[in-house]
This record gives structure tokens, C-alpha cells and sequence, in this order.
């Protein structure tokens, strides 16, 4: 964290008078300073090392205590005291935590710690207290501390200045992405999902070798994460290339299973493998969840989905159990009602119904080699990750330089004495000061004087002189190959390279994650397609009537309430209830209570948000298209299907400035070529539909007519050649007035106009289409 001067917010003016600071501004400045000591101090990893600064400290008070791969372990108990006292003053249960995490295989592709004892379980059992564990670090974590000693990394201050410890560890692989890290800091969070080791490893050597690579061929090398618990990824790969290109996105991930053969012709699925964060308890709850619901709160009884989801389950599983256990990791064994049952609907209902197939986010932030916290695509991590290497391998090369300058040094010193054995002692021995003596006798530096001095008597053996003159030759040599590494760029790639690729081999393994393109899974109830009028009362009560063609004044209702809408459709349709706050919520049209009763409100069918309500609802088929415009005056053309939504409680679709509201949706005819806006007062516009942006994500649109102060847009009415129809009152009796061609013109103009007063005989009209 970089440091701010506190004290200078209260520093006194050249007055000599206090100067006074608000509240508001002291706290700012201590949050931000807060938020800063947040996001590098605990919560993101750094692409150089991947670690956060408690793993980072953990790993390096480990080897600091001599526990490597082929150690004995110690109590875990010990590792955090020694972290705590040392480098980490925090909590000793959240660097306990950290330290499992990174013993856990089912939590870290490529784990640091090797763990004895009960490290917690995949059903989230947590782990045995400190005291009863016992922990060592893994071959693996040699890739980050090996070179800690050859000057490779800056060393600073603990917390109390007592100790030393790394900024940073050498990491000979880009362990960030190896392992991924989760994370939520101050405004920002990190997920990054583990890849793995030999496909990261080939896309940095490719990078080194030719770092104008395009992007598709870095991608080439890696294809997508490697979760630890394996599972398959069902994204399309190009999906998966847009994410890694923006560092942001969400990948469908689904389970991996076998089908067993048993006698007499029954078979049971077995599910090997899990996507990541979902355990066999997880999926064994919201089975039981399914075929034994429980009343919602807030509820009198079960709502229609639980009713339907446990009728379905229940029709097709048998039993469950987990058989999972030290042979293996995942083992969830279903079996089906009847070996009668289509194998691929039991599988399809299973993970459309459960976490078996899910959502797994990809977040790539991290602190660059900068030391700013930012969002990067997979290449600039890589790219960055390379730098942070190559800076690294030149450190470590001039930190040996110098040892074997030093040694030379020291040897060529030493040639002088072998040669010159008898003269030397004679100085030594008659001189007060020997190493003036010496150093001015032999031209000699103060360095090889003193190691002269400190030499036995057996060293001046010609024996020892041959070593000497070995040892000197093979210096040499190595120092000319290390200056060549400082001096030529081309060795430096090609030792990069070669360390990387040893690395690959050693550590490296087969994908364990399966990257197969799929649908994903959708839960579907039978429908018969058949014509169906959806009748939607003022007070949001639905119900559905068989045929079309139905009198509107026949229908009956509720006291004090009325008609809002009947849309003639079909069973297969969807209706969209629309919220006064722009959120979008979906009712399957076949789900409709029938007409012989008042119907059943749409809350009940729907998770509406509190505080809010529903203004408006569509009944009709997916493919339909539909202008949402607001009384501020913008709008977008959208599809139905744009507007539907999985879940109970919706999306948010459309955006509301504050004090806006949206007008009644209106479908878009086949042949709509205009569209004609009138305002609150009487502003009338007509423009080509064309200019109406299309909007598959929703949003706030553009701006569709341009009001004046206290006016807001009424109607939006798209229109055809045959013009449009102004209905209302006029002389206190209804009347209607059509304006198409030379009649319409005067109003035609650009979106985003004023328009013109209409000019019409009724008051306050209605606007429809002619057709």
C-alpha cells in the first residue's frame, strides 16, 4: 500500500490558525486509503507470483522453517504461529483458512501444501482444528521459492521492521492462472478459474519466441480452464475466445457421467465428476428439496412449479446415494423409476434440475507488474506474466555474475600464492601487517589478501593448485555464458524457453476437464400447440381461454376491476409481465389457470421485487417484435424472446431515469414502415422505423422524440402506408380523422425531433395504425 500523509490533512495554514477539514472528506480519504490496503494487501494476486500476500507469506515462513517436499511435517499449529509472529498479523484462523485452501486437491489444480490430516472435504466439511494437522510444502511450490536466495526478488521490512520478507516470489510458471484465485476486495472482486500447466506453459513459450503472436493463436494453446474436479465445459469455444479476450465473462459448466449395466436389463447413472463449487451434498439437498418441497414463506400452500418440478422427479428417480470415498472422489449413483425411461430425459431433467450443470465465472483481476489492480485479457496476462520472468531470470543471471566475478577474484588470488608459494609466506612472516604487505608485494585487492590469510596449509598442496587452475577454467567459462545471457537477447529466450519446458515435463499433466460444445439443459413439459386467448385483468389476474375470437365484453371480472388486455396466441407462447422499475419477468402461457374462474394474480406465478409492481404484460410468440418506449421519450425494438428470463424473479430489461415510466409495449406489424409519436401536448412526429435502434439486451434506448420542459411522450404507434387513425370526441360525438400521404407529410421528420401540434378534429386522440 502506498503510503498517504494523514497529518498533512490537518497541517495548519500560513496563518498559524487550525485548519479545519470536513467529515466528509476525512472519510473519504481514510475509506479510499482502506479500499487501497484492501485490494493489495488481501484480497487480489499479483500476476507475477499469483499469490496474495498471506499465501505468499505463508509458503516463504515455511521453507524459512526447512519444511520442503522430502521434510517431515510439523503441526500446522507451528506454520501459522511462526506466520503470525513473523510476517502476517491477522487472525490465526484466516491464515489457517489460507493454508488449507492451498492443501486442498479439490480446491487448487496444482496445490502448495501437502496436508496430513483432515483438510475439509468437497462437501464443504470444514477442516480438523491447527493442532491436530500437520502440513509440509509440495515438490510443486519449488517453482516459486527455488530462486529466492539469487537476488531475483526485492526484500522489505515486516510489520515491525524485525524481519525481512519477499514483495514478491520468483515464480518459474505463471502459478496465477495454474491455480486460479477467488477474491472480493474494495469495488472490485477477482475469479480466475485454473488452467493447466502444459497448455499455459506452451502459450508462453510461443509468446516468448514470437511476441506478436495473434491473438487466436495464443488461444490456440489454451482452450479453456482446467478445473480440478474436472466436469465439462459446454460453452462454444469462440464464446469462450471473447471472454478470455475481455478478462470478463461466465462459462456453462456440467458434470461428467457414465451409465452403468445392471442384470435384467436395469442401469443406474453414475455422475464421476462435479462442476466446480458444487459438492455430492449439494446435489443430494436439492433433490431432496425437489420430490419433498416445503411451503415458501409467505406461501398458504406449494406454487405450481414446485408441484409440476416434484411430479416430474418423481416420475423418473428411483433412489440416490453417494457412494463417494477414497476410491472415489465423486461417485453419485441415480437410479430410474423403470429401465423404461428414455435415458437421455433422465440425465437432461437431472441437470437442468440441479447444480450438476452451472455457471462458473471467469473475473480476470489482478495487481500488474505496474502495481495497479485492473482488469487484463488471458494474452496481456501472459504477456505480463513473460516480462515478470525475464526481469526475473536477468536479476537471478547478474546476481551470479557477480558470485562468479567474486570467485574468479578469489581464485586468481589464490594462483598468485600456488606460484608464488615460498615468497608469500616469507611475507606473511616477516611483515607486522600481512596484508598490506601482501596486497602491495603482489598487487593484490583487499578481498584476495584476506582470503590469502584465511587459507590452511594443506590448500598450498599441488594438488590444490591443479583444483585451482580447474576450478578457474570452469568459472571463467560459466562467466562468459552468463555475460552472454545479459548480452544477447536470443540466449535469454532460449534459456527461458528451456526452463519453462523442463518445468512443463516435470509438473505438468493431462487435461482433466472435458471441452465439449452442448445445449445446455432446459427442463420441457410436454405442451399441445392450440390457439389460446390470454385474458389479463387491470389488477394483473390471468387467465386463459381455449380458441380466438372470444367477445372482450363478455369477459368478467372482479369488482372494481376491468380489462387490461386479451392476446390472442397459442399455448406454446410466452407472456412478459413488465415492472414499474424496467425488470421483466416470464409466465409460460400453457402454466395459465383456465377462464372458467376469475384466473389467479401474476405475483403469485412471480418473484416480484419489493417496493415495485406490474404495469404492463405480453402474451404472445417469441419471435414477435415489440417497441418498449418511456415517457421521457426514448425506446428500442426488441423481441419477446429478448425479453424472457429462467427465473422467477426476472431481469432487469429496461432502464428508468428516475420519474419515468414506460408506455404500454406495442407489437410491430408485418409492413410497419414509420413510426408516429404524439406527446402530452399534442407534439406530433413521424419517422422511418428504421432509425429505432434494436436492443437484444434491453436498456434505455435512444432518444426516439425530443419534449419540452413538463411535457412527456404518450403514444407510439408504429404505421404502414395506409397511414394512421386519430379517434376520439369531437362536438360531443365520437369521430375519427386518417392522415396518410400528402396529410402525413408535414409531420415526417428525424428521430430525436419535436415534431409538430397535430392538427385534427378530436381532442385528446387515440392513435392506431390503418390497415
Amino acid at each position: 500500500m502506498t503510503d498517504t500523509n494523514q497529518a498533512g490533512l490537518f497541517d495548519a495554514p500560513s496563518g498559524g490558525d487550525d485548519e479545519a477539514i470536513t467529515l466528509g472528506r476525512y472519510a473519504e480519504q481514510a475509506y479510499l486509503d482502506y479500499a487501497v490496503s484492501v485490494v493489495r494487501g488481501r484480497a487480489l494476486p499479483d500476476v507475477g507470483d499469483g499469490q496474495k500476500p498471506v499465501q505468499r507469506r505463508i509458503l516463504y515462513a515455511m521453507q524459512a522453517m526447512g519444511l520442503g517436499g522430502n521434510a517431515k511435517p510439523v503441526k500446522s499449529a507451528r506454520v501459522v504461529g511462526d506466520v503470525l509472529g513473523k510476517y502476517h498479523p491477522h487472525g490465526d484462523q484466516a491464515a489457517y483458512d489460507a493454508m488449507v485452501r492451498m492443501a486442498q486437491d479439490f480446491s487448487l489444480r496444482y496445490p502448495l501444501i501437502d496436508g496430513h490430516g483432515n483438510f475439509g472435504s468437497r462437501d464443504g466439511d470444514n477442516a480438523a482444528a491447527m493442532r491436530y494437522t500437520e502440513a509440509r510444502l509440495t515438490p510443486f511450490a519449488r517453482l516459486l521459492l527455488d530462486e529466492l536466495d539469487e537476488g531475483t526478488v526485492d526484500f522489505v521490512p515486516n510489520y515491525d521492521g524485525s524481519q525481512q520478507e519477499p514483495q514478491m516470489l520468483p515464480a518459474r510458471l505463471p502459478v496465477m492462472l495454474l491455480n486460479g484465485a477467488s477474491g472480493i476486495a474494495v469495488g472490485m472482486a477477482t475469479e480466475i478459474p485454473p488452467h493447466n500447466l502444459r497448455e499455459v506453459a506452451a502459450a508462453c513459450v510461443a509468446l516468448i519466441r514470437n511476441p506478436k503472436l495473434a491473438d487466436e493463436d495464443v488461444l490456440a494453446f489454451i482452450p479453456g480452464p482446467d478445473f480440478a474436479g474436472g466436469g465439462q465445459i459446454i460453452t462454444a469455444p469462440a464464446d469462450i475466445a471473447q471472454i478470455y479476450t475481455t478478462g470478463r465473462g461466465s462459462l456453462k459448466v456440467r458434470a461428467r457421467w457414465q451409465f452403468e449395466e445392471m442384470a435384467r436389463g436395469q442401469w443406474q447413472l453414475v455422475v464421476t465428476e462435479l462442476p466446480p463449487g458444487t459438492s455430492g451434498q449439494k446435489v443430494l439437498e436439492e433433490i431432496e428439496e425437489l420430490t419433498n418441497p416445503k411451503v415458501r414463506a409467505g406461501k398458504k400452500a406449494l406454487s405450481p412449479e414446485q408441484q409440476q418440478s416434484k411430479a416430474v422427479m418423481l416420475s423418473l428417480l428411483d433412489t440416490v446415494r453417494d457412494e463417494s470415498g477414497k476410491d472415489a472422489a465423486v461417485r453419485l449413483v441415480f437410479e430410474p423409476k423403470t429401465s423404461k425411461v428414455d435415458r437421455d430425459d433422465f440425465v437432461n431433467t437431472l441437470l437442468a434440475q440441479t447444480s450438476m450443470e452451472s455457471n462458473a465465472p471467469i473475473n480476470l483481476v489482478c495487481i500488474g507488474t505496474d502495481g495497479r489492480p485492473r482488469q487484463k485479457g488471458l494474452r496481456e496476462v501472459l504477456e505480463e506474466w513473460v516480462a515478470f520472468r525475464t526481469d526475473t531470470v536477468v536479476r537471478r543471471t547478474r546476481y551470479r555474475l557477480d558470485k562468479v566475478a567474486d570467485r574468479i577474484h578469489v581464485l586468481e588470488g589464490r594462483m598468485v600464492v600456488y606460484l608464488n608459494v615460498d615468497e608469500v609466506i616469507q611475507t606473511i612472516r616477516e611483515s607486522d601487517e600481512p596484508k598490506e604487505a601482501l596486497m602491495t608485494r603482489f598487487s593484490l585487492s583487499e578481498r584476495q589478501a584476506e582470503d590469502i590469510l584465511e587459507m590452511r596449509l594443506r590448500q598450498l598442496a599441488r594438488l590444490e593448485g591443479f583444483k585451482i587452475e580447474q576450478e578457474l577454467a570452469d568459472k571463467r567459462e560459466e562467466q562468459v555464458k552468463l555475460q552472454d545471457l545479459l548480452d544477447n537477447p536470443s540466449s535469454l529466450k532460449r534459456l527461458l524457453i528451456k526452463e519453462i519446458e523442463a518445468d512443463a515435463k516435470q509438473f505438468g499433466d493431462e487435461r482433466r476437464t472435458l471441452i465439449e460444445t452442448a445445449e445446455r439443459a432446459v427442463l420441457e413439459t410436454k405442451v399441445v400447440d392450440e390457439p389460446v386467448t390470454v385474458i389479463v385483468s387491470q389488477k394483473g389476474w390471468l387467465r386463459a381461454r381455449q380458441g380466438h375470437g372470444h367477445d372482450a365484453a363478455q369477459f368478467s371480472f372482479k369488482q372494481g376491476d376491468d380489462l387490461y388486455g386479451a392476446f390472442e396466441c397459442r399455448t406454446t407462447d410466452t407472456l412478459i409481465a413488465v415492472g414499474d422499475n424496467g425488470r421483466v419477468y416470464t409466465v409460460a402461457v400453457a402454466g395459465l389457470p383456465s377462464a372458467r374462474g376469475d384466473g389467479q394474480p401474476v405475483t403469485t406465478m412471480i418473484d416480484l421485487e419489493s417496493g415495485t409492481r406490474i404495469v404492463h404484460t405480453i402474451a404472445a410468440a417469441p419471435d414477435t417484435r415489440w417497441l418498449l418506449a418511456t415517457q421521457g421519450g426514448y425506446g428500442f425494438a426488441t423481441r419477446l424472446s429478448d425479453m424472457s428470463s429462467r427465473q422467477r424473479g426476472g431481469k432487469q430489461f429496461v432502464t428508468l431515469e428516475a420519474g419515468d415510466a414506460l408506455l404500454r409495449p406495442v407489437p410491430l406489424f408485418e409492413g410497419a414502415a414509420q413510426l408516429a409519436l404524439l406527446s402530452a401536448k399534442g407534439k406530433f412526429l413521424v419517422f422511418g422505423l428504421d432509425e429505432v435502434k434494436a436492443l437484444s439486451g434491453g436498456g434505455r434506448g435512444t432518444i426516439l422524440m425530443g419534449l419540452d420542459p413538463n411535457d412527456k411522450l404518450e403514444q407510439a404507434v408504429p404505421i404502414g402506408k395506409a397511414g394512421v387513425r386519430a379517434t376520439g370526441i369531437y362536438r360531443n360525438k365520437p369521430t375519427e380523422d386518417i392522415l396518410a400521404g400528402t396529410a402525413l407529410t408535414p409531420y415526417v421528420g428525424k428521430r430525436a425531433r419535436k415534431g409538430r401540434q397535430l392538427d385534427v378534429r378530436p381532442k385528446q386522440p387515440l392513435l392506431s395504425p390503418v390497415f
